[in-house]
């Protein structure tokens, strides 16, 4: 693999560093700010916690945006000056308001770099190698929820103002994040569709010198000279696309995976295990997520994303249904965190590592951007959905039936596998523009 390729994609996908710190670090400083501000649980759950994930959602939806008219490049830099002024404007604020104006502000780069940074490694990338390097997307998101985990551990107790060290220290690597990103060369497939040919030209020589830029150049004019001015996902042709983009994020969120995620301790506190217990077994959650990362970003590109969309089905399916039972038929004791862990597994495996993969390469170069915030946008807003109403449909209809709602979402998952995703692997993008959209 080309070793510029290999840092310039590291670089981007510090982005999900950065989005993985951002959302997890507030755990850590939440009960403080609750307890200094006196606010309601309401009013801290909406505005003080809530408003980043809104941020996000919104980031999401017009992300596609400056992704198609800045570029995927000026488009990450901007990224890294909102997590940087998120950061230090949360560290120094004094009312919950200023506070969650600024967590906004991170949620809007956490929103935006689930489209650029997804777009810009796969058009960078080679097309045997794109799995595994947009795949590094989503190793620094598990990366970087642990990180935070581990800050807050060091940071806490420091003093009466720990928290402002805990929200504010991610400063640190935004700041070298964005100076990282001036480094990056423009995405020669974005240049292209800007009809900026020589800039191309000379990224592609960069980028594969062993290789003739005119072969490139030539497939992308091709497909450029079958598109009209103005042209939307939401055209008819493009229908398949978008499809496959709705229903790769649908059933990402309806597995229940942010469920778990944030509600992972109260899950097991109510499997019968004691407080302590379920605060430790919370913590594998994330080393287990953190392998199952990597082993699914090493097999992605061998096996390819349908093999382990299957793998991940069939895990969820089997995982999601013994936790059901377990709340079912009340099975005490050790075997929920067992049952947890290969979800989380399972999710690893698959959907986490294919997700942004695969929606980065469904749409034509030119409806990258508009795609990926569509897909982005609805994996969003059913993550703000899904996990609020948890809680209300545990004390409703109960946590076995919740569960076994999921296993059953999973079905529909695996038949949509089996039926209607196809295989990505190694096919160029342009290949794959050719094959999936429907003149």
């Amino acid at each position: 693999m080309n070793k510029k390729i290999l840092l310039w994609s590291i670089t981007a996908a510090l982005a999900g560093f950065l989005f993985g710190f951002d959302t997890v670090v507030i755990s850590g400083a939440e009960k403080k700010l609750q307890f200094l501000w006196q606010t309601s649980d309401m009013f801290h759950g909406i505005v003080v916690i809530g408003m980043a994930l809104w941020g996000t959602v919104v980031g999401a939806i017009f992300g596609g945006f400056p992704t198609n008219k800045l570029g995927r490049k000026k488009t990450l830099i901007w990224i890294g000056v909102l997590y940087t002024v998120s950061a230090v404007g949360s560290g120094l604020a004094n009312d919950p308001w200023v506070f969650a104006v600024f967590r906004f502000i991170g949620g809007l780069g956490v929103g935006a770099s689930t489209i650029a940074a997804p777009a810009y490694i796969s058009e960078i990338a080679p097309a045997g190698d794109r799995g595994k390097l947009v795949g590094l997307y989503q190793f620094n998101i598990v990366f970087g929820i642990l990180i935070a985990f581990f800050s807050n551990y060091l940071l806490n107790g420091i003093g009466d103002n720990d928290w402002r060290w805990m929200v504010g220290v991610e400063a640190f690597p935004a700041a070298i994040y964005t100076i990282l990103a001036f480094t990056l060369p423009m995405s020669p497939r974005w240049l292209l569709t800007k009809f900026r040919n020589e800039e191309a030209r000379e990224v592609l020589q960069i980028i594969s010198p062993e290789k003739d830029p005119k072969i490139l150049i030539d497939e992308i004019k091709d497909e450029m000279d079958k598109t009209v001015p103005n042209e939307s996902i939401f055209m008819k042709k493009y229908r398949f696309p978008l499809i496959l983009a709705f229903l790769i994020a649908f059933f990402n969120q309806f597995s229940g995976i942010n469920a778990f995620l944030y509600y992972a301790p109260r899950i097991l506190s109510a499997a019968g295990l004691g407080e302590s217990a379920a605060l430790l077994s919370s913590i594998g959650v994330g080393v287990t997520n953190m392998v199952f990362t990597l082993i699914g970003i090493y097999l992605i590109d061998r096996l390819g994303r349908k093999q382990l969309m299957y793998i991940g089905s069939v895990g969820y399916i089997i995982s999601l249904t013994l936790v059901s039972c377990a709340f079912f038929f009340n099975w005490q004791g050790g075997l929920m965190p067992i049952f947890l862990f290969m979800f989380i597994a399972a999710h690893a495996v698959g959907q986490g590592s294919v997700i942004w993969v695969f929606i980065s390469e469904v749409f034509p170069n030119h409806l990258r951007g508009s795609g990926q915030s569509f897909g982005c946008s609805t994996h969003w807003v059913l993550a703000a959905v899904i996990p609020s109403l948890v809680p209300v449909l545990f004390a409703t209809i109960g946590p076995g039936v919740v569960f076994m709602i999921f296993a059953i979402m999973m079905v529909l998952q695996l038949l949509f596998v089996i039926f209607l995703m196809p295989e990505t692997k190694g096919i160029t993008l342009e290949e794959l523009s050719k094959t999936l959209i429907k003149e």
